[in-house]
């Protein structure tokens, strides 16, 4: 946990619940478990939470609640961003709801702040979140945990349910994760959806994403678009912005960076741009956090041949890798191996630090 994060679209972090499992391609390079097995291996909070295998340390699937920090955000008077269970995920298979329900509580009892929860079990939150007795747990809990000068009996007193200063948010790495998490999201009640393609390792178009809304019996169904809100009506492919008396579900937020750590892969620049575009097209916030630990270096040359030395080339037809112009496309652009600190973390020359609102 700490009260200040290098993370640049959150200002703290809180880890009440520490552990996990890898689930998809994402967790290949995740820094969490790294930490977990090396640095912090003989910590408390992450003893034991990973194996070494000769490809580092690698999550052993348990999980741990650290009592003793899930008060923390109650101390914390100044407003923050907190990014919630950042070595961890709180929507786990092994975390209890009664884990859950304490981290809940803690957060409506710190209205002050701002909360953002991600996740890979979409699955999970989406069931927690839509299950109509995690309310009175939650509030059951708040009485046990809250001095009596922070709480009010009843949940409702902190605003509606979902809470509006917790954010829910998915991992989604590539297309596939994509489209099973995104329509999850989109069914789950949440003041602010969000989504964070990173490591993003391949092309992923948010803009074909619909969640199938149920039309009454013996009527038509309709489909939700993830970025627009738009619902189209199956039958004759009309659109407007609203589904029944609310505005439908949408995303408010993609967050799209590359890898880095050891074993980074390569994030293609036309993948970042095209969600940027697809971004821009229906007024979602977007953050470019990072190009990860491969990078257009400032000034790298096209590339019509064979790659430079020490390089890959992000190609035009979407591959990255070795090759030639004539095998890919046309021309290329190297990629190179470098800090973070080198290649900073604009694309196309401009600062993406778009931040959502409710929608």
């Amino acid at each position: 946990m700490a009260d200040k994060t290098k993370i640049e679209w959150t200002e703290a972090t809180w880890n009440p619940i520490t552990g996990c499992s890898v689930t998809s391609p994402g967790c290949a390079s995740c820094y969490a478990m790294l930490l977990a097995g090396t640095r912090l291996a003989g910590h408390p909070s992450r003893a034991g939470l990973t194996r070494d295998t000769k490809a580092g340390p690698v999550w052993t699937g348990e999980v741990r609640l650290n009592e003793g920090w899930l008060a923390q955000p109650l101390k914390w008077k100044r407003p923050r961003m907190i990014f919630v269970c950042a070595h961890a995920d709180l929507f786990h298979e092994n975390v209890p709801d009664a884990w859950i329900d304490r981290v809940f509580a803690v957060m409506a009892l710190a209205p002050q702040h701002t909360f953002q929860v991600l996740t890979k079990r979409s699955p999970r939150m989406r069931a927690y979140m839509n299950d109509p007795a995690t309310r009175d747990r939650i509030d059951a809990v708040m009485d046990e945990i809250a001095p009596a000068h922070w709480h009010t009996r009843e949940l409702e007193d902190f605003g509606s349910w979902p809470l509006p200063h917790v954010w829910l948010g998915v991992s989604t790495e590539d297309q596939r994760r994509a489209d099973e998490r995104v329509p999850d999201l989109l069914a789950t009640p949440a003041a602010v959806r969000w989504v964070s393609a990173e490591p993003l390792i391949e092309a992923v178009d948010f803009e074909r994403i619909t969640v199938r809304v149920p039309g009454e019996p013996g009527g038509f169904h309709h489909y939700v678009n993830a970025l627009t809100g738009g619902v189209y009506d199956d039958e004759n492919g009309t659109i407007d912005g609203a589904y029944g008396d609310a505005p439908s579900p949408r995303l408010a937020w993609v967050v799209v960076g590359g890898e880095s750590g050891r074993g980074a892969r390569a994030m293609h620049p036309q993948w970042a741009r095209d969600i940027r575009d697809q971004c821009d097209r229906s007024g979602t916030a977007f953050f470019f956090k990072q190009w990860g630990l491969i990078a257009p270096l400032a000034g790298a040359l096209p590339v019509n041949l064979a790659p430079p030395p020490g390089s890959l080339v992000a190609w035009p037809d979407g591959t990255v890798g070795g090759g030639s112009a004539a095998e890919n496309g046309g021309e290329g652009v190297a990629l190179f191996r470098a800090a973070k600190s080198l290649v900073g973390r604009l694309l196309d020359g401009v600062d993406h630090s778009a931040m959502p609102g409710p929608v």
